[in-house]
């Protein structure tokens, strides 16, 4: 009888440990992180890291995922068949699968996940690094870091995003998020 109560409370830790954090208020970062501490201290580890704006990093993620651990993108129908998502993109980043390899292979972060908060922040400031090695961007232009993470680092060197309204009304509202928190930044008692 001990063990199965044994079993049944490690069972219950474990499951406790897997629930996913649901920011009160998305669009304060301040609160975030006193919600959360784990989630400054995860988003300080990937700054220090690849030198990225905390408050970018985070803004990128928000636009991307809502901060939804198991995000993904919409089924595709055909007729009313399921026939797939429009992409492999997953998680907090929304990262697609080939990217997460690629970052995988070369952050040395091998057992990542993408629904995990800690790697996904620490995904998206690697590719914010890479992002201005590649293609000259300052790591807090906010603006341009967005629409390299949507085009990839080809597609914005390409400039694909021009004449994507919608994808550089979806920049400018990043731009805008990123300077909302790195306000709130300058409030907040970290």
């Amino acid at each position: 009888m001990r063990f199965y109560i044994f079993v049944f409370l490690c069972s219950a830790a474990i499951l406790q440990g897997c629930s996913t954090y649901m920011p009160s208020d998305p669009g304060n970062l301040c609160t975030i992180f006193t919600e959360n501490e784990d989630w400054y201290e995860d988003a300080k580890n990937a700054r220090e890291r690849w030198g990225a704006p905390l408050h970018v990093m985070m803004a990128i993620m928000k636009q991307e995922s809502s901060f939804v651990a198991d995000a993904k993108p919409p089924m595709q129908y055909f007729l009313f068949i399921p026939i797939g998502r429009v992409s492999s993109a997953y998680g907090y980043a929304q990262a697609q699968d080939p990217v997460w390899d690629d970052y995988q292979r070369s952050s040395g972060n091998s057992w990542s996940s993408r629904d995990d908060f800690s790697d996904a922040i620490d995904f998206i400031g690697w590719y914010m690094n890479i992002t201005n090695r590649k293609n000259g961007v300052s790591k807090w232009d906010a603006y341009r870091q967005y629409l390299n993470y949507h085009e990839g680092w080809g597609g914005y060197s390409r400039q694909t995003y021009k004449g994507k309204t919608w994808l550089l009304n979806i920049a400018k509202k990043v731009e805008s998020q990123s300077a909302q928190y790195a306000a709130q930044m300058k409030k907040c008692e970290f």
